[in-house]
């Protein structure tokens, strides 16, 4: 008789287990699907962030919420701006940052690529969201603090990227098709010491 009660409740959980499976696959499917389509999928997020937006407005609440996300999305913002392997702290045999005019071209790779940068920053608003929906989770703070202390984070770690970017000469953004032929040009005028 114990055996037929258990039997009940592992076949319950193994169809629970087998539905959540299905759903798993659904969602990583159109996940899929999505990702050639980076432009839709900004204008989703944006719309997710201005819903938050006036959600937390409306309710005059939820501000740490929010200092935590931003937070959360600063350091997101640090790993998609830096390269894969830093110069700073390992030397490899791969492929690094060229620290030359005359080193080997190698393309910049993200230590966060953007659709994984895209994922998380769409996730932790609809997380905020939802948080938006507890009041235990509206710690009453006084707002400018936060908002200042925020934005000396961001001025001092986007300071100390950027001068990382200038330290080894990268882009981490891709400005269109460059004309390689045209920067080989002005390369060899600037080594032969002709301005034209």
């Amino acid at each position: 008789m114990e055996g037929v009660g258990g039997d009940g409740t592992s076949a319950a959980a193994a169809a629970l287990d087998q539905r959540r499976h299905e759903l798993s696959k659904l969602f990583q499917f159109y996940l899929d699907k999505s990702t050639p389509h980076a432009l839709y999928r900004w204008i989703g997020t944006f719309s997710m962030v201005l819903l938050y937006a006036l959600r937390v407005y409306y309710v005059q609440g939820f501000y740490i919420v929010t200092y935590g996300l931003g937070i959360y999305l600063l350091n997101l913002l640090i790993g998609f701006l830096s390269p894969l392997v830093d110069p700073e702290l390992e030397q490899t045999d791969g492929p690094t940052l060229p620290t030359k005019g005359s080193d080997e071209f190698k393309p910049f790779i993200r230590r966060l690529p953007e659709f994984k940068f895209w994922y998380a920053i769409t996730k932790a608003f609809c997380i905020a969201f939802l948080m938006t929906f507890f009041s235990m989770f509206d710690v009453p703070v006084f707002w400018p603090i936060l908002l200042c202390y925020w934005l000396v984070l961001l001025f001092l770690t986007m300071k100390r990227q950027i001068m990382h970017m200038m330290k080894y000469k990268y882009i981490p953004f891709n400005l269109g098709k460059q004309d390689i032929e045209a920067a080989e040009i002005g390369r060899k005028w600037k080594e032969d010491g002709k301005d034209y």
